[in-house]
């Protein structure tokens, strides 16, 4: 049975992820990712040129009811594999649906934010997303720290 906080949160993710319009884009069942149409609040410099502000971005969202759940003795090589395994998977998933969809072809960008990676001293989350082809930068939030909390108060 789930716990009953994991409920809440569960709920809280579903009515956030509707205020937020990040949609779901497929049924396969080994997916990590949702996905979120936006516009790009300002320049945003990358090694390749510039996304101008106001340009249409899909912004990748991690599926955390489909995560591989971490085993009770913690991390292991198995669960590190699996998990590597749907992550290139949902990306070919996510490269396949801006492919064939008419309504994403003029998206400039693919991206997302994480709370997960830091760009201060060596970063294994940050190696493994420039190897992926991401370019890695800092993220303001347009409400500061409030927002942080906000964005953050599930996780």
């Amino acid at each position: 049975m789930k716990h009953p906080l994991r409920h809440i949160i569960c709920r809280f993710d579903r009515w956030l992820s509707r205020q937020l319009r990040v949609q779901v884009f497929t049924d396969d069942p080994q997916c990590l990712m949702r996905i979120q149409v936006w516009e790009a609040p300002h320049e945003i410099a990358l090694p390749v040129g510039a996304i101008p502000r106001e340009a249409r971005v899909l912004m990748l969202h991690m599926w955390n009811e489909r995560a591989p759940l971490i085993p009770e003795a913690g991390p292991d090589l198995g669960w590190a594999l699996d998990t590597r395994r749907r992550m290139i998977h949902s990306l070919r998933l996510v490269a396949r649906h801006i492919q064939y969809t008419p309504a994403l072809q003029d998206v400039q960008a693919v991206g997302g934010i994480t709370a997960h990676v830091t760009l201060i001293g060596v970063d294994d989350g940050k190696a493994m997303l420039d190897h992926l082809g991401f370019a890695v930068f800092p993220y303001y939030r347009p409400l500061g720290e409030f927002g942080e909390f906000w964005e953050n108060f599930y996780t």
